[in-house]
């Protein structure tokens, strides 16, 4: 038996996954941000449109982006 078709998923599959989920990783960085100062304070930054429009757009990307690389198939196969 050939080793080279034991597993599922190709080294292609693996990079794409590990590219989609440092897009993850980014999105959920950009989510990050910083709280207030005052105990009793509110932060109007927390509705920024980075927070609210970007990141979870480019989180959502990333989720996409492992999806495909788990469906896709192997150039071998």
């Amino acid at each position: 038996m050939n080793k080279k078709n034991d597993f599922a998923l190709g080294k292609g599959n693996f990079i794409l996954m590990a590219i989609a989920m440092v897009i993850v990783i980014i999105g959920f960085c950009l989510m990050l941000g910083g709280a207030t100062t005052e105990e009793t304070g509110f932060n109007p930054d927390i509705f920024s449109k980075r927070r609210i429009v970007i990141a979870p757009a480019i989180t959502t990307i990333g989720f996409i982006l492992v999806a495909v690389a788990i469906i896709k198939k192997n150039k071998a196969s």
